[in-house]
């Protein structure tokens, strides 16, 4: 359990980092791409790759579309913590599980039982209520960063399960492939913004790149690890991983940065953690 305790924390603290950049007039573009090549340094120590695993060979369209979405939906979820708050993106993070779940049924052909489709339902009523604020308070365009946080690490998410069921080369390779693509993708955007003059790099950048690379990098370990020290549980793993952060984003969120949520806002955060539950407890009872 303290694989997944440090887990959640790290996961947290990458959305806190976010939160922060803004005041210390952080760029966000420029510590995403730092962040990456953090995280490749992290992949070679811990993951160890052979050579001749990270071969050219080994890039197909699902790499290339995950180097490209990674980066950018690092800077909306961004946007989202920024715009929206801590609470809410992360929820809408979280519940980005229906999209690969809705794809197992339509694209790899799993069945769908009661308990799956209740917690579907339940979890697409939890997204309006928790994104929910009264009537002219909220513009237009911050929906959109949420949104495009849940679409894209749901699709994320779907094109990771494509890569897991690959047997050319070891997950773990596979991460570094993908980091590589999203640290060029992310190096060539920002180098463009600073030869047209829009932005100069800054060392600071680079030192939050890193500090917010490791926090992302042993997130995804320590997951990882918890599902290795629970082999035979893994709906244990992912739901206590969900609600977990869910709830710990949420208390910062309210406590440490005063976030306003509304009385629909925590009957979405109460309906999210229900289609979690109900979507766990389908793994295990086909009802």
């Amino acid at each position: 359990m303290i694989y997944l305790l440090i887990s959640i924390c790290c996961s947290v603290t990458v959305a806190v980092l976010l939160k922060l950049a803004r005041r210390y007039h952080i760029s966000i573009p420029q510590a995403v791409t730092w962040n990456y090549l953090f995280a490749i340094g992290l992949s070679y120590f811990f993951f160890k790759p052979a050579a001749g695993q990270l071969t050219g060979n080994a890039f197909n369209l699902t790499y290339i579309a995950l180097g490209i979405l990674l980066p950018l939906i690092f800077w909306f979820l961004a946007a989202s913590v920024r715009n929206i708050g801590i609470v809410r993106t992360d929820i809408a993070q979280r519940l980005s599980l229906f999209i690969p779940i809705l794809a197992a049924y339509f694209i790899f052909g799993e069945a769908f039982s009661t308990l799956r489709l209740g917690g579907l339902l339940v979890g697409f009523l939890a997204i309006f209520l928790t994104l929910y604020k009264k009537s002219g308070s909220t513009a237009t365009g911050n929906w959109l960063y949420p949104l495009a946080v849940f679409f894209g690490f749901g699709i994320i998410d779907t094109l990771f399960k494509q890569v897991a069921r690959s047997s050319t080369i070891p997950y773990s390779s596979s991460l570094v492939l993908i980091f590589a693509l999203s640290f060029l993708i992310s190096l060539l955007y920002i180098a463009a913004r600073s030869i047209f003059g829009k932005q100069k790099l800054q060392l600071i950048n680079f030192v939050c790149g890193c500090i917010l690379g490791f926090f992302n990098f042993f997130n995804i370990l320590f997951y990882l690890k918890a599902h290795q020290a629970m082999p035979g549980n893994p709906s244990t793993v992912f739901a206590a991983m969900n609600m977990g952060v869910i709830i710990l984003a949420s208390l910062v969120g309210v406590l440490i940065f005063k976030e306003k949520l509304n009385k629909l806002n925590y009957w979405g955060l109460g309906l999210a953690l229900s289609a979690i539950v109900l979507i766990t407890l389908s793994q295990k009872y086909a009802v």
